[in-house]
This record gives C-alpha cells, structure tokens and sequence, in this order.
C-alpha cells in the first residue's frame, strides 16, 4: 500500500532546506529509548505531493529531513540516501540528507 507525502521547502541561511513524511506519520510522536521525533506540520509542512515532485524537490535541496517508510524508500531507490545511513525510530525509518558543494 502506498502513503502520500507530506512536505515543505524553507530557504535558511543559504541553504534549502527540504521536509518530508510520509503523510500517515502528521502530528506522530515517534519514540524509542532516548531518540525522539515529533512529526509536525510546522517543520514538515501541510502539502501533499507526488513522488515525482518529492523526487524534484529532492534534487534541488541542499538539506533534506525525510521520515517514513515510503519517503525514505523512493530517497534510496533514487540515490539521495544510503541505507547504512538510516536510523530507526519506534520502527519508522528516519534519514538526513546533506549535499556538499565546492
């Protein structure tokens, strides 16, 4: 079963900044022993988007927060995320994204 996303760009200090969820994850409290992650639409916005434009956006970010299982999945199969590098909150895989530029 595929979740719609939830996301939201902010420009911060020169960098872009990208906020996505899965959209079934809005308004969790997600914790396990001391990680904690409050999923809220202040930070990962109010407006659902397609994979592809997730995807768009992705490419465009400098800084990306991605929680969910879909969100991250796509992330990985389009290259933007390493599953080495994720990490797991109350089963829910949580990942950050960071591009580097010269």
């Amino acid at each position: 079963m595929s979740t719609g996303i939830t996301m939201k760009i902010q420009h911060i200090q020169g960098e872009i900044l990208l906020a996505a969820a899965d959209t079934d994850l809005v308004n969790r409290d997600l914790r396990e022993g001391k990680l904690h992650l409050k999923v809220v639409p202040e930070f990962y916005g109010e407006t659902s988007v397609s994979d592809e434009t997730f995807l768009s956006s992705m490419g465009l970010c400098t800084i990306a927060n991605l929680v969910g299982k879909h969100v991250v999945d796509l992330a990985i199969r389009n290259d933007f995320i390493d599953r080495d590098n994720l990490i797991y909150i109350d089963l829910v895989p949580h990942a950050q994204f960071a591009r580097i530029t010269e």
